[in-house]
Formats: structure tokens, C-alpha cells, sequence
């Protein structure tokens, strides 16, 4: 049996002070404790990945006031682990689009949204990403994170 992926979108997001000061967005999980991650979410029916992009962040972090920089040029998939199975059920795991965004000035993140995703963020320079991202979606990361510096934005 073929396995099911759902179309998902991911946002690495960058400071308003970039590119002057390059940081990235992390929050930490309000159902994992000491999980950060970078902000994503499904694609809703008829939505592009653009307008989910937009949508998600709104819904996660309370703001959509960022500037799209760049996209990562494939769908990354991934398997979720086995203890989260039930929860995403009929999926195995998900096809994510990647956008590197940079918040614009004045743009006030708020993540006492509707249903609260993360109960704490911060920004983390680039060097140092990966002292806090240390779960199963690391490989993915890190190759986003690696297209983007050879594409010159770290």
C-alpha cells in the first residue's frame, strides 16, 4: 500500500532586523515540551502554498506582515514518528513546501492565537539552529536551511 502524505507548508523566518542581524524564528511546542520548530501547517482545499503560508502563520504566530524571500525549489516529505500516528491518521507523514520569509518592520508576533500552537519563541542566529531543533524533522532542515545559505541568504 502506497503511503499518504498531506500537503503541508513551513515557514524559516527571519527577523525584521535582516539583513543585518540574520535570525531565525523557533517556538516551542505547547503539546511537546522542549520541541521547537519553525512554523507550519496543511493546505487547505483550493488554497495555494503561498496563500497556506499566509493563512498558518497568521493562525500559529499571530501575524502574516513578513516578506516572502525565497522557496525552496521541491516538496520535501517526511514520516511521522510512530507515537504520532493515531493523531495524523490516514497520513504517514507530510510533503512540505518550504518558504524563507523575513517578518516586516513593526509586525508583532502574538501566540495567544486561537487554538495555541507554541508557548514560547525566540530568535536564534543562524550558527546556532541547531541547539534547539534536535528532533525527527532535523535532516529536513537542515537541507532547507542549507539551500538557503548557498543561495546567499545566510
Amino acid at each position: 500500500m502506497q503511503k499518504k502524505y498531506r500537503p503541508n507548508v513551513a515557514a524559516v523566518v527571519l527577523s525584521h532586523t535582516y539583513p543585518f542581524k540574520c535570525e531565525i524564528f523557533v517556538a516551542n511546542r505547547t503539546d511537546l515540551p522542549d520541541v521547537w520548530q519553525f512554523p507550519q501547517g496543511g493546505i487547505d482545499d483550493g488554497e495555494t502554498p503561498k496563500q497556506a503560508l499566509l493563512r498558518e502563520l497568521k493562525e500559529e504566530i499571530g501575524t502574516d506582515e513578513v516578506s516572502v524571500l525565497a522557496e525552496y525549489p521541491e516538496w520535501l516529505s517526511y514520516d511521522f514518528p510512530p507515537n504520532a500516528g493515531k493523531k495524523m491518521y490516514p497520513y504517514a507523514g507530510q510533503t512540505q513546501k518550504y518558504f524563507l520569509v523575513r517578518l516586516n518592520a513593526g509586525a508583532k508576533i502574538n501566540l495567544n492565537t486561537k487554538e495555541p500552537e507554541f508557548s514560547k519563541y525566540k530568535f536564534v542566529e543562524y550558527k546556532r539552529i541547531f541547539n534547539d531543533l534536535n528532533h525527527f524533522k532535523r535532516p529536513i532542515y537542515s537541507k532547507v536551511l542549507a539551500y538557503f545559505k548557498e543561495k546567499g541568504y545566510f
